[in-house]
C-alpha cells in the first residue's frame, strides 16, 4: 500500500507536542475535529492546528472537520487563510455540516435545518475570498461587498468535504478538492467515488480520503471491547453492532488487512483516530506506529 496516513491529535492540552511526535514518527498528516458542545470533551480545529503548525515543519494539517455552518463564511475564509499562511501552506480544510448535536446549533444561532444550504453557500464564499480582492457576494444567507482577505497563501488550502449522504457527495463534486467521508464500508466508499466522479465538472479528480475510528491491540478481544466502549460514549449510542462494520479493530495484522480493503476501494489518504481508554492512547499509538504504519506508507 502507498497511503498518506494521518492520526487525530487527541490531546487538547498539548497538540503541539503530539504533532511534533507524529512528524518525527513519519506520519504525513495530523487531523483535529471540533464541536462547540458534544457528548465528550472536544477541542477546536483551528486552535489546535495553529499550535501544531508552530511545532512542525513538514506535517500536513487537516481540520477533520470544521463545522462550516457554525461560522460566518467570511470568518471561516479568514481563519483558513490565516492558518494556511502560518503553516507555510500545510493546512487542509476538511468541512462538514454536523447536526447530530442540535443544541450547539441553537447556541450559535443557526437553524439546524439550514446547515446544508449554509455550508454550500459558505464554501462558495470561501472559494471567492481565497481568490478575489474587493469581492462582492449576494446570497440567501450572506451579503457583502468590497471584502479582501489578506494575507493569503497561494495556492489556497485544499477543501476536503466530509459526510455520508448523497448531498455530501454532491458537495464534494461541486466544491471539494477531496472527499473525506466517515463511518463507511469499503463497498460504500467505492460506490461514493463513482457518484462523485459522475457529478464532477472539474477536470481535476477529487482526492480520496477517509476518516476512520479504530483500535489495535495484541489481543483482538481487548481492541474490540475498548473500541465499543469509547465509540458508544462518543456518539451516545450502542456501537457493539457497528464496530465491525465501520472501524478497524483487532491486532496490527487485522488493521493492515482492513486498510487494504479500503485501499482497494480507492482510498489514498487515511486519517485514523483511536477509540480506546485515554490512558491507553500512547501505547495504542506506539503499537500502530511500529507495526501498522510501515505497511501503509512507502
Amino acid at each position: 500500500m502507498n497511503l498518506d496516513v494521518g492520526l487525530t491529535l487527541q490531546s487538547a492540552s498539548d497538540p503541539a507536542g503530539e504533532a511534533a511526535a507524529l512528524e518525527l514518527a513519519g506520519y504525513r498528516f495530523a487531523t483535529v475535529g471540533e464541536h462547540v458542545s458534544f457528548n465528550v470533551p472536544v477541542t477546536n480545529s483551528f486552535i489546535s492546528l495553529a499550535a501544531a503548525a508552530g511545532a512542525t515543519t513538514t506535517l500536513q494539517l487537516m481540520s477533520g472537520i470544521v463545522l462550516a455552518p457554525l461560522y460566518p463564511p467570511a470568518l471561516l475564509a479568514k481563519l483558513g487563510a490565516a492558518l494556511g499562511v502560518a503553516s507555510g501552506g500545510r493546512y487542509h480544510m476538511g468541512v462538514g455540516i454536523g447536526g447530530e448535536i442540535p443544541a450547539e446549533f441553537e447556541a450559535c444561532g443557526i437553524p439546524v435545518g439550514e446547515r446544508g444550504a449554509r455550508t454550500d453557500e459558505a464554501l462558495e464564499i470561501v472559494r471567492l475570498l481565497w481568490s478575489t480582492d474587493h469581492a462582492a457576494f449576494e446570497g440567501r444567507f450572506t451579503r457583502f461587498s468590497d471584502v479582501t482577505i489578506a494575507p493569503r497563501f497561494d495556492p489556497p488550502p485544499p477543501i476536503w468535504v466530509s459526510g455520508r449522504a448523497e448531498a455530501a457527495m454532491r458537495r464534494a463534486a461541486r466544491f471539494g478538492d477531496g472527499w473525506f467521508p466517515y463511518m463507511y464500508t469499503p463497498e460504500q466508499y467505492a460506490a461514493s467515488l463513482d457518484k462523485i466522479d459522475a457529478q464532477r465538472q472539474s477536470d481535476v479528480p477529487v482526492r480520496r480520503g477517509l476518516f476512520i475510528w479504530g483500535c489495535v491491540h495484541e489481543d483482538r478481544a481487548v481492541a474490540e471491547r475498548w473500541a465499543i466502549d469509547a465509540l458508544s460514549k462518543t456518539y451516545a449510542q450502542d456501537f457493539s453492532r457497528l464496530v465491525g462494520k465501520y472501524t478497524f479493530v483487532g491486532t496490527p495484522d487485522d488493521a493492515i488487512a482492513r486498510f487494504g480493503e479500503f485501499a482497494d476501494a480507492g482510498v489514498d489518504t487515511l486519517m485514523c483516530s483511536f477509540a480506546c481508554p485515554k490512558a491507553a492512547i500512547d501505547a495504542t499509538r506506539d503499537l500502530f506506529t511500529a507495526q501498522v504504519l510501515p505497511s501503509l506508507q512507502h
